[in-house]
């Protein structure tokens, strides 16, 4: 039993790592194109505080349009970063 323990790890040293093995094809472009989605959801959710269809909720006028411009601002910011991140071509990859 004791030397299963220590020759387990040893045995483990040829796996490759957790982040080569999800990131292949077509889950990481999965992930990138869910990141944007992500981020216009989060806009049409602070489009949506600022309209008066969510005057049903209870939060006054002043803290729910509040509320939506920080959620419009951070998908926006959200949006730009993940589009220059992972869709954009940077000119050191370019040959």
């Amino acid at each position: 039993m004791n030397i299963i323990l220590f020759t387990l790890p040893l045995l483990m040293l040829d796996l490759t790592p957790t982040e080569e093995r999800l990131a292949t094809g077509s889950k990481q472009r999965f992930s990138h194109y869910f990141m944007l989605v992500m981020a216009i959801i989060y806009m049409g959710l602070g489009v949506f505080l600022w309209t008066e269809a969510a005057s049903v909720l209870t939060i006054s006028t002043g803290k729910r349009q509040l509320l939506g411009g920080v959620f419009v601002l951070y998908g926006i910011i959200r949006f730009v970063r993940t589009y220059q991140q992972h869709f954009k071509k940077r000119h050191d990859d370019v040959r």
